[in-house]
């Protein structure tokens, strides 16, 4: 049986495309199904604070000029950390990266995350979020899957979400203020249902203005705040915070990985840890 005309319009015009590619190159492959539209090439290099360090002037000597406790927070950059040394160097507490997007496990997270509890410090786990890969509820899943849980033990923290500069391309990620906002509520709603915690929001007051619009209270109601930027003093905070939990304010000094202050005592980190 002869083709019908429709067929035959449509075998030249599948003819005529595949000739323009092989000659020109000028059709690119279609992207697979479900491929993500920014791949995670170097979550190894990717921390709390990789963006700011990329911008900040600082030389690594800041000090901030106000009592706190003393911490640190760490990433598979770091590799195996000599936690008795941290420890005997001051450390109350450290945050250490679990996951980021829902492909990548820091291969060092044991030794950091185990090695940090087993000295006695208060540490909890932290994702650096990828918000145009996937949902913030499928990123909160993953995390908390993945080293982000917690339990009432003295000693863990709520777990972060690392929301900064995209280090693969637009800083925004791609998405608009209200866009990220409703990705962040996302994250922050799954994770609390997933382990009775609200996380803390690691970020800066430059790329929370600039991806959020730094308008919206709410997310100040439940989660503390972990506010980066190199400096003395820890600034202007992101709108409806009036203080700040943790402050990462260098990104090198006494400990391994990033330089972090713990705004209050022990007893109120004690309290953060048991949600008491």
């Amino acid at each position: 049986m002869a083709p019908s005309p429709r067929n035959r319009i449509a075998r030249r015009l599948t003819t005529a495309f595949a000739a323009l590619a092989v000659a020109g190159g000028v059709l690119a492959a279609a992207p697979a199904a479900g491929a993500s539209p920014n791949p995670i090439t170097h979550p190894d290099k990717d921390h709390a604070g990789s963006g700011l360090a990329a911008r900040s002037t600082s030389d690594g000597t800041v000090s901030p000029m106000v009592a706190g406790l003393p911490g640190l927070d760490v990433s598979s950059h770091q590799g195996n950390v000599g936690w008795s040394t941290v420890k005997s160097n001051g450390a109350k507490f450290a945050y250490v990266k679990a996951t980021e997007g829902t492909s990548y496990q820091n291969p060092y997270f044991s030794q950091q995350y185990t090695g940090s509890y087993n000295v006695g410090l208060i540490r909890g786990a932290y994702h650096f979020a990828t918000p145009n890969t996937s949902s913030g509820a499928a990123q909160a899943d993953y995390f908390a899957a993945h080293g982000g849980g917690w339990s009432r033990d003295n000693q863990t923290l709520p777990g972060a979400l690392d929301i900064e500069y995209n280090p693969y391309g637009a800083t925004c990620y791609g998405l608009s203020q209200s866009s990220m906002k409703s990705w962040i509520h996302s994250f922050i709603n799954e994770y609390h249902t997933k382990t009775g915690r609200w996380a803390v929001i690691y970020t800066t007051l430059d790329w929370w203005t600039q991806c959020t619009g730094n308008n919206d209270a709410t997310f100040a109601t439940n989660s503390p705040l972990w506010i980066a930027r190199y400096s003395s003093s820890a600034g202007t905070l992101p709108y409806g915070w009036s203080f700040y939990t943790f402050w990462q304010y260098a990104d090198s000094g006494t400990f391994p990985g990033d330089q972090d202050t713990f705004n209050g005592d022990s007893t109120r980190l004690l309290a953060l840890a048991n949600n008491t």
